[in-house]
């Protein structure tokens, strides 16, 4: 799982800059990956999972340290074809991938499914596919795309829906640590990595799920579209407040490990009494 280390050859624009900038920054503050790492991209098509391949693959001409990346793409079975571009850009681009054929999206929305809504199961099915994929690849970080904007949108309906003060962790341990789920674009808001992709002109496809956009989330967000209409900064102070507290808890989370780690030691190398 080598792949080619890409060269910044052309100009970036500002949006293109800022995805790569903020996403170096996530990444330094929390030591999201260190050397060695081997990254599974999660891309389901979308524009955000898109520019995460885009700014991953680029930065790994960036850091002083040696990271691989591999494409993770878990076709929903709405559209067996649909990830077509993605191979082509994997193969053009000299990136790993790995693409699986499943029946997701059909299941979830059958008769089966009676207990559960069809977004929820879907997903569940996917992430466990991309946990077995990373176990398959001997992966060790798991990589989306949710930016500043699924943050806030994932902060409401906890709040409302279950009374949870909880967002979406940036950094997050699973399996006893041997597989980190990480959201580098976190720090990102929607607008600035739509004007990216369009620079990179990465081919983003259609999402083809017949829940698309009659989802719970989506009611989250038109009603923080509402809520951002009260205030000519709202969304701005909104992502920024919600951005920082997060971060603060994934430090907080991660100076206690690192507690935790120190005292084991310590107690290990402690003559006996």
């Amino acid at each position: 799982m080598k792949g080619n280390k890409p060269v910044l050859r052309d100009r970036l624009n500002f949006a293109q800059k800022r995805c790569l900038a903020l996403c170096g920054k996530l990444m330094q503050t929390t030591g999201m990956i260190g050397p060695g790492a081997r990254i599974g991209i999660a891309v389901s098509g979308g524009v955000d999972s898109w520019v995460l391949l885009q700014t991953l693959h680029l930065r790994r001409s960036i850091v002083p340290f040696h990271f691989e990346i591999m494409a993770l793409h878990v076709n929903p079975g709405f559209d067996p074809q649909n990830h077509a571009p993605l191979m082509e850009w994997l193969e053009r681009e000299g990136v790993p991938g790995h693409i699986e054929l499943s029946e997701h999206g059909p299941l979830a929305h059958s008769d089966v499914n009676r207990k559960r809504s069809a977004c929820f199961l879907c997903a569940m099915l996917r992430r466990k596919t991309l946990f077995d994929l990373c176990a398959k690849y001997q992966l060790t970080h798991l990589a989306f795309g949710h930016n500043a904007d699924d943050l806030a949108s994932t902060f409401l309906m906890n709040l409302i829906q279950n009374g949870r003060v909880d967002g979406m962790k940036m950094k997050d341990d699973f399996f006893g640590g041997r597989l980190s789920v990480i959201r580098p674009l976190m720090l990102v808001d929607k607008n600035m990595i739509v004007k990216a992709a369009r620079a990179w002109n990465l081919p983003v496809w259609k999402n083809t799920c017949p829940s698309a956009g009659a989802t719970r989330r989506a009611d989250m967000e038109n009603e923080l579209k509402s809520l951002y209409s009260l205030h000519p900064k709202a969304r701005t102070n909104l992502l920024a407040g919600l951005c920082r507290w997060e971060l603060d808890l994934t430090l907080a989370r991660e100076k206690g490990k690192q507690t935790q780690t120190d005292l084991l030691n310590s107690a290990k190398s402690s003559p006996d009494i």
